[in-house]
């Protein structure tokens, strides 16, 4: 088993977080399927409750989805979901449970409490919204830029994208390459006192 217990190099800590951005403009260049395929393979390690894995990427290539997209953003985001290298609805599977025969055949009892617990919906949001923090540290350590957006019509791509509701909308992020600085200098950020209490 590998030894995963040695802090990781500095510069390494710079490219996952002190350095990295989400407002960095990107690079005119394809987001490859092969990159998506790296992406995931770090993202799906992702800890949920039970191994649910809830997470899911509706991935919008085509002009004709990503216009079908821009309909549901909001004004501020539309020019640049338009714009980016590649546009990804972050979605949660309602009904993820279903894998369960994949992932624990021995516990035939967790397909069924995911599937009709009254609590099921808001654990399925609660463990994707997880495993989309994952999503953004793995896009940075394999040299990729996240824009993450709530300001679109969660209804609407709902509605134009997931009609059968299995699927329900979290975010829509923006992926590419990085194309240059920073378009503005990072917020500041609060201090540890601000948000850390010990009893």
């Amino acid at each position: 088993m590998t030894d995963t217990s040695r802090p990781v190099p500095n510069e390494l800590l710079d490219q996952l977080f002190r350095h990295a951005r989400s407002t960095t403009p990107f690079a005119d260049r394809e987001v490859t399927d092969g990159e998506l395929r790296a992406l995931h393979d770090l993202w799906r390690t992702a800890p949920t409750a039970s191994n649910v894995q809830p997470l899911r990427l509706l991935v919008e290539r085509s002009p004709e989805a990503r216009a079908r997209l821009g309909v549901h953003m909001s004004d501020g985001n539309r020019a640049k979901t338009l714009a980016a290298p590649l546009a990804i609805v972050i979605a949660a599977d309602t009904r993820a449970g279903e894998h369960y025969p994949e992932i624990h055949p021995e516990r035939p009892e967790l397909r069924e409490r995911w599937l009709s617990e009254p609590s099921a919906s808001d654990g399925t949001r609660f463990n994707a919204s997880i495993q989309f923090g994952y999503f953004v540290v793995a896009a940075r350590a394999v040299g990729l830029v996240v824009g993450p957006m709530g300001g679109f019509t969660r209804r609407g791509v709902d509605a134009e994208f997931f009609p059968d509701g299995r699927w329900r909308s979290i975010l829509v992020a923006n992926v590419g390459h990085p194309g240059g600085e920073a378009a503005s200098p990072r917020l500041p950020r609060l201090g540890y006192e601000t948000v850390v209490r010990t009893v």
